[in-house]
């Protein structure tokens, strides 16, 4: 990051020099006009008595002197050079250069301001072109193998030898391949969006034992088709946060219960209230995980399971670990092969 200093124009230093002797110049003259109207007196007294007419001059052009230079350097410190910056920096970020910023001012409260305002905007504009960067690189890399699929079944496809049955599992393949490419997308602006976020904002008091239960049914049809045991633990409790944010964490750890849960398994998602934190726990009794992978769970389009049926995009968990920073939490896991996953979340309670 570039922080542009003093910077200004040749013309406004001339404009400046104009300004001093104009200032400088003035009282010389309001002095002769004063010394002229008083008159000479026959036997001027004092040291140098024919000098004694340009007194008054003299006086008025030191002290216009001391004004002038006191003025210049304010005018040029406190506005001319602030706004110089402001000019140089706003031609670099013309330019496409997003790192430029202006070093604080401490003039004028209005000149403070733009400053302030100026490099927030600029920070703004940076990270939304590093959201687009970012996106567009992973999305060249990450959908490479959903296109390919979508490609070669298409042109099978083509192939009127075909019986029904290879037909439709080919287009069966390409719309699991759409999907996939849908929810990554969708999952990349996301968490691409949280990443450059720092501030939550629309928070709102809720009740989150029942956005749990909301969440909870909205999977409806995931757990019931494995015919899956819930057990529900509760109790009532109203927390002030980002309900679109939160609901988002439930889902994404809900869904991984589901999915890496057997048939006939147990799903249990129990709430603690305490005055300090709320802690949510979401377990199951699925295939669990072992060492290695713990240590990768939270990272970008890691992916635990190769099944292609049951593969995901890799982005649900760091989605869930960057909302449950932003909003100053905690989240833990532990797990073991084949004795199931308990996700751990810990959410501060503020006055």
């Amino acid at each position: 990051m570039k922080k542009i200093h003093s910077h200004l124009p040749l013309y406004w230093l001339g404009l400046l020099i104009i300004t001093f002797i104009i200032l400088s110049v003035m009282p010389i003259m309001a002095g002769t006009i004063m010394a002229f109207l008083a008159g000479q007196t026959e036997h001027a007294r004092g040291p140098f008595p024919h000098f004694r007419p340009f007194y008054p001059s003299l006086i008025f052009f030191l002290g216009s002197l001391t004004v002038s230079i006191i003025i210049s350097l304010a005018l040029w410190t406190k506005i001319l050079m602030p706004l110089g910056n402001i000019s140089l920096a706003a031609k670099r970020v013309a330019k496409g250069d997003f790192s430029a910023r202006i070093a604080p001012c401490h003039s004028l409260r209005e000149l403070e301001e733009l400053t302030e305002n100026f490099n927030r905007m600029v920070q703004e504009l940076g990270s939304i072109e590093s959201l687009r960067n970012d996106f567009v690189t992973t999305i060249s890399h990450e959908f490479k193998t959903p296109l390919a699929a979508i490609e070669g079944y298409a042109t099978l496809l083509q192939d009127p030898s075909l019986s029904k049955e290879e037909q439709n599992e080919y287009i069966r393949i390409i719309i699991d391949s759409t999907r996939q490419l849908s929810s990554m997308a969708g999952n990349i602006l996301l968490l691409s969006r949280l990443e450059k976020q720092e501030i939550v904002t629309n928070q709102a008091s809720f009740k989150l034992d029942e956005q749990i239960r909301q969440a909870i049914l909205m999977l409806e049809p995931l757990w019931e088709k494995k015919h899956l045991d819930l057990d529900i633990d509760l109790p009532s409790a109203r927390y002030y946060s980002s309900p679109e944010l939160l609901l988002q964490v439930w889902l994404n750890l809900l869904q991984n219960a589901i999915k890496f849960t057997p048939p006939g398994g147990t799903l249990r998602v129990v709430l603690k209230t305490s005055p300090s934190e709320l802690t949510v726990s979401v377990a199951d009794t699925g295939v669990g995980m072992d060492e290695d992978t713990l240590k990768h769970i939270f990272e970008k389009f890691y992916s635990r399971n190769e099944d292609p049926e049951q593969k995901g995009n890799g982005l649900g968990l760091s989605i869930t670990k960057r909302i449950i920073d932003l909003l100053h939490g905690t989240i833990s896991v532990e797990s073991r092969p084949e004795e199931g996953s308990c996700f751990t979340v810990k959410l501060p309670v503020e006055a």
